[in-house]
């Protein structure tokens, strides 16, 4: 096995939350921010983990919304990977630097079922705790996404499940 060549950490705080912009017909979740370190060589953790995440958050009446930094999601893997064309926007080619700021808007609109942001860098104190209020807010999840190859070795996750594997164990 290649535990050692991925590690996955998992950062999460739940709020419970109530927003007016919710409808009770979606039983959406309180609001969540995830922070995924994951290796770009294995992408088990977006086809096994965020995957059927995200086709549940699916069928949601909300949006989904990925800031992706320089790649164009394609119809094609959209529909392949079973999530709903009509309710995900995107917006691309984002400056990495205004990542966190747009997040906290869309969050805290309650229009988003999910956002997920893709990070080269840690998310300081203070852009954790930004993003858990507009989670809270909005009653919507966000995601953070970091490829390893960037990870530092910083301080310890914030309320939140840690997992070294290739594939579960």
């Amino acid at each position: 096995m290649h535990s050692h060549n991925l590690q996955t950490h998992f950062r999460h705080v739940a709020v419970a939350a109530h927003s007016p912009a919710q409808s009770s017909s979606d039983n959406s979740a309180p609001g969540l921010i995830s922070e995924m370190v994951y290796s770009e060589d294995n992408p088990w953790v977006t086809q096994f983990i965020l995957l059927p995440l995200l086709q549940q958050l699916g069928q949601q009446s909300r949006w989904q919304l990925w800031l992706t930094p320089q790649q164009k999601l394609s119809r094609e893997w959209l529909q392949a990977a079973g999530l709903p064309l009509a309710k995900v926007m995107q917006a691309s080619q984002l400056d990495p630097l205004c990542t966190v700021d747009a997040m906290v808007k869309a969050l805290q609109t309650g229009n988003y079922s999910v956002v997920i942001g893709w990070l080269t860098e840690e998310l300081t104190d203070e852009e954790h705790l930004r993003l858990t209020i507009a989670a809270e807010t909005g009653s919507a999840m966000g995601f953070i996404m970091r490829p390893t190859s960037n990870m530092t070795s910083g301080p310890r996750p914030r309320n939140g499940l840690k997992i070294h594997s290739s594939l579960y164990h």
